[in-house]
């Protein structure tokens, strides 16, 4: 035999021994969860994977958003993007994530849980000036008030 057949029927047996010791190592879980005497070791197992990738997540922030004019009166129907930090991972590079609004009848909106850190919210609503600003969440829970100004005079 040549040094590349021999090479290749190496590779092809080592794919063969990985892939049959990986499906030997789900089997027994998998029956293990249909017998009655293990399944009390389950859940505390599952318990502590789910802790673990709990504690392995950033921790997150809810945002409560309220836009306003100068005179506090709330500002219906304006876009607002929540932008933030996401991590790409080991290969991949860190990339900003979008997610848009739109305020309700009292001005008002609330954002679901994004990544604590810096969290950039910008405000565009007809006739007011459009606003931008990076926020450093830090708590479980945040308000931000956000006055929009009048638009520049354009001659």
């Amino acid at each position: 035999m040549s040094a590349a057949k021999l090479l290749r029927l190496a590779t092809w047996a080592g794919v063969l021994l990985f892939a049959t010791g990986a499906f030997a190592q789900q089997t027994p879980s998998a029956q293990s969860g249909s017998t009655g005497g293990t399944s009390q070791s389950q859940p505390a197992k599952k318990d502590k994977q789910e802790k673990q990738q709990d504690s392995s997540e950033p921790p997150t922030t809810k945002i409560r958003i309220k836009v306003t004019d100068p005179n506090d009166k709330p500002v219906p129907n304006a876009s607002v993007y929540v932008r933030y930090n996401v991590s790409g991972g080991l290969f991949h590079k860190d990339h900003l994530s979008e997610l848009s609004f739109k305020t309700n009848q009292e001005g008002s909106l609330k954002v679901p849980e994004v990544p604590q850190g810096k969290v950039l919210i910008q405000v565009i609503a007809k006739g007011w000036h459009t606003y931008g600003m990076w926020y450093d969440m830090d708590k479980a829970e945040e308000a931000v008030t956000i006055k929009l100004e009048p638009p520049p005079h354009w001659y």
